[in-house]
């Protein structure tokens, strides 16, 4: 299983994924799921993936001979994020039906975020059937994988007018509930921030198990939890 995570606020867009892939108990490999691609001045992409490991490889692959090649639609043509996440889209179907026959066994969601000079920056999730959602001001993030662990807190924290800082923490936290509560979910965690405007490879950062950080915020977040709980009102019982 994958956990990544997609946050659009008004200064930028923060990327985070897992590294931890399993085909059962006894088979746990590590395998980034993140690739950054940039053009300085130009253009920035970061990309995640959740789902089969040989079709992400198949899309990752075209996708770099295309840039290599000059191919007419490639991440270095595309006029605008949509136009990004249909190309993706396309190359996702087409990967999953040339060397599986499209079974769902193979099937790979992505996260794209990124800008493109001249148009907005974005934020989309990428569904196996090639079809695509953007982000809003009403849902300013986007989940692939294991999502639902991590959903409690972005919901009651997230906003777009957010720091990126307040951002990536609460991204943090919900990374790290998912974590503790998934095994086939885990570190090390990597981190991308896109600043809009800049069109610079963004601050990229490499979480292992044995951070010092993450396991402060760890104590931190469960001790401030028991102290918020201990606080709350107990039931009172009809007499």
């Amino acid at each position: 299983m994958t956990y990544c995570l997609g946050i659009k606020i008004d200064q930028g867009i923060i990327m985070m994924s897992d590294s931890r892939t399993s085909a059962g108990v006894d088979n746990i490999s590590t395998y980034s799921k993140m690739w950054r691609y940039s053009v300085p001045g130009q253009r920035q992409f970061v990309l995640c993936s959740a789902g089969n490991l040989a079709t992400t490889q198949a899309v990752i692959a075209i996708l770099e001979r295309d840039i290599k090649t000059k191919a007419p639609i490639n991440l270095q043509t595309v006029i605008d994020m949509h136009q990004a996440a249909e190309y993706i889209g396309g190359l996702n179907v087409a990967c999953q039906k040339q060397n599986t026959g499209g079974g769902p066994a193979f099937e790979t969601t992505f996260l794209l975020a990124g800008e493109i000079l001249g148009s907005a920056s974005g934020l989309y999730m990428i569904y196996s059937a090639g079809n695509f959602i953007a982000s809003s001001s009403q849902v300013p993030y986007l989940q692939i994988g294991e999502a639902k662990y991590g959903k409690p807190i972005l919901d009651r924290v997230i906003q777009p007018t957010m720091s990126t800082d307040r951002a990536v923490l609460c991204g943090l936290v919900s990374m790290d509930a998912t974590i503790r509560s998934n095994l086939t979910v885990g570190p090390p965690i990597e981190l991308c921030e896109i600043m809009n405007g800049s069109l610079q490879s963004g601050r990229y950062l490499l979480l292992d198990e044995h951070n010092e950080y993450m396991k402060d915020l760890r104590l931190s977040w469960n001790k401030l939890m028991e102290e918020a709980f201990d606080k709350l009102l107990p039931l009172q019982w009809p007499q």
